[in-house]
């Protein structure tokens, strides 16, 4: 049997779709209240028989940072896919995101290993790999650093130790490291948000840029990775490595709307992040831009994802094919836009 963690999250419900086709048993984790409708509506994408697939699946109500109700769940199961996570870049969710993210992952790991798991996927990310310097591309060698790093890159790389820590007591494992994930069905957070945010029309971008990748090439680096003999090893996943402004043409372009021809400048983003920390303190609201964002912005990065390519003989998807589909999917949802 098949465990996936973060069976409602971008890919955690795309790879369910996945691996129903494989006709194994399948058993999938979600917390109370999550959108299992959400989940449904990603099927049907793919298949006109979405409900009767979604159907096959195992549904446990479950934390994974609630041991005990963990213990119950990995019975008969052989293999995990681990993409459960919180995602966050507010520094007073730090405590939070380590348990989430941190011990979460600790927890899962245990019970690979004391319930002999075969073998499991852990979805890292980017945000743990070490910085770009002078426009060089970094690889899954690079080492990763405290500085700069957000409180959500902290958790991820908590994270990472624990599966090497698994690994190095015998678990087998294999993890991918994706850089923003391009993908339809979740519009309101994560890159997500992108599409709603250029459906707005502003007239500015951000500098820098990162790496992206669309979620059918994360599921199919997952599904291949854990179906071969590889272990031990992290893979970089990204399949292009684009400015913000590249991005959001792309995206305003298939929306059929202008696309932002300025550049924020540091002192606007500057004067962005003090009303943002005043906001903060008065309403106690979710702060979305910190001196770290601001510094992700002025340094852009760049990933080398050859190794991938050698391993599995991977061909990455271009990132215009998997905007223009979830932008497709994004006019139809959003019909008002």
């Amino acid at each position: 049997m098949i465990l996936v963690t973060g069976g409602t999250g971008l890919v955690g419900s795309h790879l369910l779709f996945h691996l129903v086709g494989q006709n194994v048993p399948i058993r999938a984790l979600y917390r109370k209240g999550s959108p299992l409708g959400q989940v449904q509506n990603i099927f049907s994408y793919y298949s006109e028989e979405g409900n009767a697939h979604f159907q096959q699946i195992e549904w446990v109500e479950a934390d994974i940072t609630d041991i005990p109700a963990l213990e119950m769940v990995f019975d008969g199961v052989d293999r995990v896919y681990h993409a459960a996570a919180m995602i966050s870049f507010d520094p007073k969710d730090y405590d939070l995101l380590m348990k989430i993210n941190g011990e979460g992952t600790a927890n899962i790991v245990n019970l690979c290993i004391s319930n002999k798991v075969k073998k499991m996927c852990y979805v890292s990310s980017t945000a743990t790999i070490g910085q770009s310097i002078d426009g060089k591309m970094v690889d899954e060698e690079g080492v990763f650093s405290e500085q700069h790093a957000n409180v959500y890159a902290l958790s991820k790389y908590a994270a990472e130790m624990e599966v090497w820590r698994g690994s190095q007591e015998g678990l087998q494992v294999v993890m991918v490291n994706p850089g923003v994930i391009v993908g339809p069905g979740f519009w309101k957070g994560g890159s997500g948000a992108l599409f709603t945010t250029a459906e707005k029309g502003f007239s500015y971008y951000p500098p820098g840029g990162t790496g992206f990748v669309s979620v059918y090439d994360v599921i199919r680096m997952m599904v291949g990775l854990m179906d071969s003999n590889i272990s031990g090893e992290r893979f970089l996943c990204v399949s292009e490595n684009l400015s913000y402004q590249d991005v959001l043409g792309l995206l305003t372009k298939n929306l059929e709307i202008k696309a932002p021809s300025k550049e924020l400048q540091l002192w606007q983003l500057e004067t962005f992040r003090l009303f943002d920390w005043i906001r903060h303190l008065i309403s106690k609201s979710t702060r979305k831009l910190t001196k770290n964002t601001i510094w992700s912005f002025r340094n852009r990065q760049f990933y080398n994802a050859a190794k991938i390519r050698q391993h599995l003989n991977f061909k990455f998807e271009p990132i215009a094919k998997s905007i223009a589909y979830s932008s497709t999917k994004f006019k139809e949802e959003n019909p008002s836009s």
